[in-house]
């Protein structure tokens, strides 16, 4: 018997790939998705790629519906949104994949400086930071699960093993982000306009991103004390893709093998992590519709630093196949379970 997923927010770009992966998941019965703007129109009409592959209708938000209806469910909502509908779902009983950054902080307060007010306190303790490399042993057993920010998954992934082992100077990092436009949602702007975006490059929120909180919380847990880190993210003229530079400074003299190791021990058995040869570096073009996060890094002595580069797809890997990978471990079916195919944004 396959298990019950519907996806609340579903017309969205996240949207579009949870839907697309779900369906073509062996494992579950995708029974509803919706969407406000476009509730009573197929799914398949506002999203053409998804013709032959959905029959489903969008519909609008209905709480005991989807207690009904699922046993899982994604909420891919804008923030403070998301925390009004997960709340009643997770006290229905059900499991939440939560994709808004609403769970994602420990500390309310935290949440509340970078964010707004956030009304389902008491729900913090029961979310679980869905990234599982780090915390796949919490997830297998968690109710609600907060799903990482694109921008975290990269600089995180690629800065962990570095920080645990104490080879880098904790307050150094700086980690240099370039985003697709893609990562700014499907909502037409000004500033994501073809013609404000095609063939420039710019930084954007400088000093003042809400996923550098993220990234702090995270990285201080590996490190076990408080950390700093320079966030700069800047949005460059392509559709999707995340590629994060993270310098650090070194704590001592390493060898090239030895860093190797620290990224070995730490993803050796993780299937969406893949650590590059010495001489490859990751590209947005190898990991594109992927789950995957490539690795790869230099040593520069003559700065005593170290460049660590990731390469994410920041709609999968930094969004749906994400959440996918974290409902797979909620329910045992096997991490790598539907995410082995490749999916395109039309």
């Amino acid at each position: 018997m396959k298990t019950r997923v519907a996806v609340v927010g579903g017309t969205g770009y996240t949207g579009f790939e949870l839907v697309a992966l779900l369906e073509q998941h062996p494992r579950v019965e995708l029974s509803a998705v919706t969407s406000q703007t476009y509730a009573g129109q197929p799914i398949a009409e506002v999203f053409p790629a998804l013709r032959g592959m959905s029959s489903l209708v969008c519909e609008p938000l209905d709480i005991e519906s989807l207690v009904e209806r699922a046993d899982c469910i994604f909420v891919a909502l804008p923030h403070q949104t998301a925390m009004e509908v997960v709340a009643p779902l997770f006290r229905a009983g059900k499991r939440v994949v939560d994709l808004s950054a609403d769970f994602r902080f420990r500390d309310p307060t935290t949440y509340e400086k970078w964010y707004q007010e956030h009304t389902a306190k008491d729900l913090l303790e029961d979310a679980v930071y869905g990234l599982p490399e780090l915390h796949g042993k919490q997830i297998r057993s968690a109710r609600l699960v907060a799903n990482p920010g694109c921008y975290p998954t990269g600089v995180i992934l690629a800065a962990a093993p570095l920080v645990a082992a104490g080879v880098v100077e904790p307050d150094s990092l700086i980690a240099d982000c370039k985003s697709g436009v893609s990562g700014a949602g499907r909502a037409a702007t000004l500033t994501t306009h073809f013609c404000e975006t095609n063939e420039g490059f710019s930084a954007y929120k400088v000093g003042e991103h809400r996923h550098t909180p993220e990234i702090k919380q995270e990285l201080s847990i590996v490190t076990g004390r408080s950390i700093k880190v320079v966030f700069t993210p800047h949005l460059v003229p392509m559709s999707r893709g995340i590629l994060t530079t993270l310098y650090a400074k070194l704590s001592r003299d390493v060898s090239h093998e030895e860093v190797s190791g620290l990224y070995q021990a730490a993803y050796g058995k993780a299937p969406f992590v893949r650590l590059l040869s010495e001489g490859q570096l990751p590209s947005t073009l190898h990991v594109r519709g992927t789950n995957y996060c490539d690795i790869g890094f230099r040593l520069e002595p003559r700065t005593g630093r170290i460049i660590s580069i990731s390469a994410i797809d920041n709609l999968t890997r930094g969004a749906s196949g994400q959440a996918i990978c974290n409902m797979n471990l909620m329910f045992d079916f096997g991490e790598i379970t539907g995410l082995q195919l490749r999916v395109w944004q039309p």
